[in-house]
């Protein structure tokens, strides 16, 4: 088994700390206290990654109509 540090974590998903935080505080990302250590097993980011990615005609929402008209 592989672990991360919350800053390899952070780096490796491209966020900051404050957000890996809120990912683990909410629930969405497992992590592991090890007395004032947290550690995050490798496997558990690669599946958060997985989890995260993006159905294809979810995004509407966050384009303007006329985009959507043109391209669509």
């Amino acid at each position: 088994m592989q672990w991360m540090s919350t800053k390899e974590a952070s780096d490796y998903l491209g966020v900051n700390l404050r957000t890996l935080y809120r990912f683990i505080d909410e629930g969405e990302l497992v992590a592991y206290k090890f007395g004032r250590v947290i550690r995050l097993k490798v496997s558990d980011v690669e599946s958060f990654v997985e989890s995260a990615k993006i159905a294809p005609g979810t995004l509407e929402h966050l384009y303007p109509e006329h985009v959507r008209l043109v391209h669509g």
